[in-house]
């Protein structure tokens, strides 16, 4: 097996980073909130080495997440040594951003309800650290009034400690491809290292205006399809999201007024720009078909050629 070769000194980055967290929390305890992405697994892992037991790893359910994946995750996290507690918060995310239009709003109002929901973990534990995965790329784009990050407070001029919480973020000088290398050196599976992102917000920014439950599981149907379609294709992130509107269309030669789906598949290295994919023409029409017929309400499927810039990776 031939040696992997890293771009940064990820040993020291790593001794370094423990050290950090272990002098930050001493003899208290801390919570790591973990999605199962690569940021915050590897965020946790590097809390977990430096504080060991002390350490309580929270998976926040805010209703927004994929089908089945706060199970999946959990038990990945598991394996990895991680003690982990699901937080079953759909009520408190979904009220929260209920009646809300506009894409910051939502950002903005989600992120409360995330905190609030960690403080509230943190508490139970008797814990007033929270490690999170916040990378450079967020705060660049949080600071820059790009978009609202769920994970960025400080750097925003927010306080963390309106909500009981210290914040450490090991990661926030990092950009994703330094954060896979990080992943590699520490062991983790691939299914973590190489894992597609997802928006901390989940399916809630990949529906377009106002949200309602209906059209969280109609965006969360077209994931399984998208991804599954998609599954060979070498592709930074790969997802649908739920317009906003309805258009014509027809089903069994009559009319019907339905929703439309955007297909988004971009090749990125760090986040911060991306490409529009070439798709095999044949992949995408297999994915309309499937949607269509698979996914009640939906008329109409789209493909997103923008590069990022001038859009973002996610419409929202």
């Amino acid at each position: 097996m031939s040696e992997v070769r890293f771009t940064f000194d990820v040993a020291s980055f790593v001794r370094r980073a423990v050290e950090e967290v272990k002098a930050i929390v001493g003899d208290e305890k801390a919570i790591a909130a973990c999605s199962g992405g690569v940021d915050s697994t590897v965020s946790a892992i590097i809390a977990k080495l430096s504080i060991g037991d002390k350490l309580k790893a929270v998976y926040v359910d805010d209703g927004f997440r994929r089908r089945s994946e706060p199970e999946y995750v959990v038990e990945l996290l598991r394996r990895l040594g991680l003690n982990v507690a699901l937080v079953d918060a759909k009520e408190e995310f979904y009220e929260a951003v209920r009646g809300l239009k506009d894409a910051e709003e939502k950002r903005k109002e989600f992120r409360h309800a995330f905190y609030k929901v960690l403080s509230k973990a943190a508490h139970e534990v008797g814990a007033r650290f929270l490690v999170q995965g916040t990378i450079a790329s967020d705060v660049v784009e949080a600071v820059k009034g790009v978009k609202t990050q769920h994970n960025v407070l400080v750097q925003v001029g927010l306080d963390p400690r309106a909500y009981g919480l210290e914040v450490i973020e090991p990661l926030k000088e990092l950009y994703k491809p330094q954060v896979r290398e990080l992943a590699d050196y520490l062991g983790l599976p691939p299914e973590i290292s190489n894992r597609m992102p997802f928006p901390g917000p989940g399916l809630l920014i990949r529906v377009v205006g106002g949200v309602t439950l209906e059209k969280v599981e109609i965006v969360r149907k077209a994931t399984d399809i998208v991804e599954e379609e998609t599954k060979g294709l070498k592709a930074f992130q790969a997802f649908p999201v739920l317009l906003k509107g309805k258009a014509t269309g027809m089903v069994n030669w009559r009319r019907a007024y339905g929703y439309i789906i955007a297909i988004r598949i971009v090749e990125s290295e760090d986040a911060m720009t991306a490409s529009a994919k070439e798709i095999p023409y044949g992949v995408l029409k297999r994915i309309a078909k499937r949607i269509i017929e698979e996914v009640p309400g939906v008329v109409r499927v789209l493909y997103d050629v923008t590069d990022k810039p001038p859009a973002t990776i996610e419409f929202e």
